[in-house]
């Protein structure tokens, strides 16, 4: 379940189609990130973020399927949202349904992981100073490369 979307999104009705899979589900652990009001140093007006469609889809589903393979999960819902969002604004949910927390809690920490490395989204941060396309952070790497076999 991927969605690559502009309008905003509400966890809560997104946790409950996840639950509503089956009286099995024993565990649904989520992440939702947001936009935070500072860049650095600097005070963030804005992030746009662009993608080529078929190619973010792809990505975010051969993540989600990577994670279905390595955990025992039922489901994986990776919503991210692209175009102009706002500080505070939400921008990623991460939703995993499984028999156990364990194996929730890990795919999740996995999907978050990698789709920060790996899905080819581009941020651009508007500030009061300019505008500056946001690099990779090593920190992200770093946090990513864990998960390789």
């Amino acid at each position: 379940m991927i969605h690559i979307q502009h309008d905003d999104f509400d966890a809560g009705i997104e946790i409950e189609s996840l639950r509503s899979i089956g009286s099995h589900i024993g565990a649904v652990v989520s992440f939702v990130g947001s936009v935070r009001e500072f860049s650095d140093v600097r005070e963030l007006i804005a992030l746009e973020l662009e993608h080529y469609p078929k190619m973010t889809q792809k990505s975010l589903e051969s993540i989600a399927a990577e994670a279905k393979s390595r955990w025992d999960v039922e489901a994986v819902k990776i919503i991210h949202r692209v175009g102009r969002l706002l500080p505070s604004d939400r921008i990623v949910f991460v939703g995993i349904a499984s028999r156990h927390r364990s194996e929730a809690f890990l795919a999740c920490e996995f999907v978050i992981d990698v789709l920060k490395t790996q899905a080819p989204f581009w941020k651009k941060e508007c500030l009061s100073s300019g505008d500056q396309w946001v690099d990779a952070k090593q920190s992200d790497d770093k946090k990513s490369l864990r998960w390789e076999k």
